[in-house]
């Protein structure tokens, strides 16, 4: 009789992973505290749910590492991006998903799975028995969170991550505001103009970053030294790096034509991206911030189109944690004090949805492989899921580590032929490298 999977977590990674080893033919029992216990940053007890952007970011699979990372997961046949192509919303050349049904199309293909059953409740403790897999987030649960720490022997790392605010669409000012994506990218007129542009002159953008500055902010607990993961930056982190470093950031206004003063340049804009089918609700484009929620809102009203713009969401910090995993895992994932444990996702070190889910696939397809006594090795570095395991399994440095989305930089060179390539030529060169290579390992599992 088959041995059963446990995992533990039902956010992106966790899904993935009761997915993949379910359709290999491994019984799953997936493990979810919510929403019996809540966190900060969830609304729901839906899996895969999504709590700070509604973006799986770059779609292109020829020049993008997480464009590949797409191409891979669809390849192997995963649930997260099946279910993210059913709900996407236009986003110009980015994969935005409708969060809401996104997530209870998740929910619902694995509730109705034969092979997986749900276990509701807090896990407290490591499990000592059995195989595992531990996904349970950034915002793992404190009790969890001391049982690792006990097992490993360290303290979890730690940093700071924000989510931006979400409008309601109609309260933003269309008569300052304009619909269009940057450059015009996209191949239909819905995304072409999937993103509403709010414009500022030198004056207001100079306003704002003074408002900004002077806003009060959440501060953190004494003891509290976590840095931020680049990636997600607040806002008023950005604007004490100096005052463009905004208007070169999420506020650069290259790409855009104002449609009401087509001759006019905006000094800034400030994007806002559909945040669900309807419509109804725009998040702020890179808008994460630690502005406590009074000092929020007037600032954010200080932007013209957003000046009576009502929030259905206001942005916020909170604390995320991570394992050391270049010291504490193996090449299949496992917890080398107990390899009957594997760890999944943002846990591990990975930043971002699609990472996370990658993650958790490919920990769900060998811990099945290990239950059924196949050997399955993870998939060459040359790959955008295997740079990914590569990097937080030992390719890191383990005094340095921290969070890391997928990128070229983490691929092995790619020589040039007959000289120096351009960086188009070598990106393209790296994702046809890649699917010939990831192609070939899912091959030899068939």
């Amino acid at each position: 009789m088959t041995q059963t999977l446990h995992i533990l977590g039902g956010g992106m990674a966790g899904s993935e992973a009761a997915w993949q080893a379910a359709e290999a033919g491994v019984p799953v029992v997936l493990h979810e505290m919510r929403p019996q216990v809540g966190t900060f940053a969830h609304r729901t007890g839906s899996f895969a749910e999504m709590v700070c952007s509604n973006s799986f970011r770059s779609d292109d699979d020829e020049r993008n590492a997480v464009g590949l990372l797409h191409w891979e997961m669809g390849a192997a046949g995963g649930l997260i991006m099946e279910m993210a192509r059913a709900h996407r919303l236009p986003a110009g050349g980015a994969l935005a998903v409708d969060r809401d049904p996104f997530a209870e199309a998740v929910t619902a293909r694995l509730r109705s799975h034969p092979l997986i059953s749900v276990a509701e409740g807090e896990v407290t403790e490591l499990p000592t028995e059995g195989h595992w897999i531990i996904a349970t987030g950034p915002l793992t649960s404190g009790a969890l969170a001391e049982s690792i720490r006990a097992e490993t022997g360290a303290e979890a790392l730690a940093f700071f991550d924000a989510i931006a605010p979400i409008v309601y669409a109609e309260s933003v000012d269309m008569t300052k505001a304009w619909m269009q994506s940057r450059y015009d990218k996209g191949e239909t007129l819905e995304e072409q103009t999937a993103y509403m542009n709010c414009p500022l002159t030198k004056d207001e953008y100079e306003a704002f970053i003074d408002a900004l500055l002077a806003a009060e902010k959440t501060e953190f607990h004494e003891g509290e030294t976590a840095g931020y993961f680049d990636g997600c930056l607040p806002i008023e982190v950005m604007a004490e790096r100096g005052r463009e470093t905004l208007r070169f950031g999420p506020m650069k206004p290259v790409g855009l034509t104002n449609a009401h003063q087509p001759d006019v340049k905006p000094y800034a804009v400030v994007q806002l991206r559909r945040d669900n089918a309807l419509g109804t609700l725009y998040n702020i484009v890179g808008f994460q911030t630690k502005m406590k929620y009074g000092a929020q809102t007037a600032v954010l009203k200080m932007i013209p189109a957003l000046a009576e713009a009502s929030f259905a969401r206001l942005g916020g910090i909170h604390r995320n944690t991570f394992i050391n995993s270049p010291t504490l895992l193996d090449a299949q994932m496992r917890l080398k004090s107990r390899p009957n444990i594997r760890f999944a996702g943002q846990i591990t070190g990975v930043e971002g949805y699609v990472e996370s889910a990658a993650m958790g696939l490919l920990a769900g397809r060998l811990a099945a492989a290990e239950i059924q006594g196949r050997s399955l090795e993870a998939p060459s570095g040359e790959t955008a899921m295997g740079a990914l395991i590569h990097h937080i399994t030992g390719g890191a440095e383990a005094k340095t580590f921290q969070p890391m989305n997928v990128n070229f930089g983490l691929f092995p060179p790619i020589e040039a032929k007959g000289g120096r390539r351009g960086r188009k030529d070598r990106y393209k060169a790296y994702t046809d490298r890649a699917k010939e290579v990831f192609s070939e390992w899912l091959a030899r599992q068939s």
